[in-house]
């Protein structure tokens, strides 16, 4: 893939059967050689154990683990023992995210102790460890849907970028202009670093449907009536969301996307699928 690279998103299996599941779906992911493996993080932290304990489990298998890790309800000192237990363990990327507030919180239910927005959290990992992680940050190229208006989304991202995040992940879309015009911005804020393309595989209508009314990301019209006409059939919505996202990786990937992240949802034949359709699934 020359300098575009690939990675794939996990999250923690909350059972045993879940993470025997996921054992065989790493295997068949690491054989086409992905950059590195992230795990998500709970809302307020709720996965924290599971979340640690699958990234430390990558690690051990010899592959690149990047955990998300999230300040909202941490406390400083919770967050500082978490990354200094992720450097012991020779963890050198993270996935800094405001994150999520548990259910039944509201916007104010958390002490001033701790950090309400990305970019402290990065600069706080900063402060405590230099330069020993490369630092992910999250990138909304159809604005956050908590956001005031495109601008101050912008400038959100922007100060993340300048707290010190490395590089960048987007939500995942399926309109390239959204994609290519949010990196245009961005670089006439004087952001030079990469901005990833997050990729999330069709193959559940319903799903996706529930998925992008939360996260707000845009189904283009053709695609929504495409997959509702299928009903039940999953075969026939699965065919055609794997043309639709390879299509969409393809333009990204010819128009300079610097890589592909997919949303794996733990499974693995999605994700292979579009890589063998782009022909990039190769294994050794």
């Amino acid at each position: 893939m020359q300098e575009q690279l690939f990675s794939v998103e996990f999250f923690p299996p909350k059972t045993a059967e879940g993470a025997d599941k996921l054992r065989v779906v790493r295997q068949k992911l690491a054989a086409l050689h992905p950059a590195y493996f992230s795990v998500t993080f709970g809302a307020g932290g709720s996965t924290q154990s599971g979340t640690r304990d699958t990234v430390l489990e990558i690690r051990a298998e010899g592959m690149q683990a990047a955990p998300h890790l999230s300040c909202i309800g941490r406390t400083r000192e919770e967050l500082r023992d978490l990354i200094i237990e992720y450097k012991s363990h020779g963890i050198k990327q993270l996935v800094a995210l405001r994150g999520d507030l548990p259910s039944g919180f509201g916007a104010g239910g958390f002490s001033s102790g701790q950090f309400s927005y990305a970019n402290e959290l990065i600069e706080f990992i900063r402060a405590e460890t230099g330069d020993w992680f490369h630092i992910e940050a999250a990138a909304y190229p159809e604005m956050h849907p908590q956001a005031k208006s495109p601008q101050d989304d912008l400038k959100n991202f922007v100060r993340k970028i300048k707290a010190g995040a490395n590089s960048a992940i987007t939500q995942y879309f399926y309109n390239t202009d959204a994609y290519f015009r949010f990196v245009d911005e961005t670089r006439k804020l004087g952001v030079d670093v990469p901005i990833v393309a997050g990729i999330m595989p069709i193959t559940n209508y319903t799903q996706l449907m529930r998925f992008s009314e939360m996260c707000g990301a845009e189904i283009p019209r053709w695609v929504k009536l495409k997959l509702a006409s299928f009903g039940d059939d999953t075969e026939s919505i699965r065919a055609f969301g794997l043309d639709v996202v390879a299509a969409l990786c393809d333009q990204l990937l010819k128009g300079g996307a610097p890589g592909l992240h997919f949303y794996s949802l733990n499974q693995a034949a999605p994700t292979m699928a579009i890589l063998q359709r782009l022909g990039l699934a190769q294994s050794n």
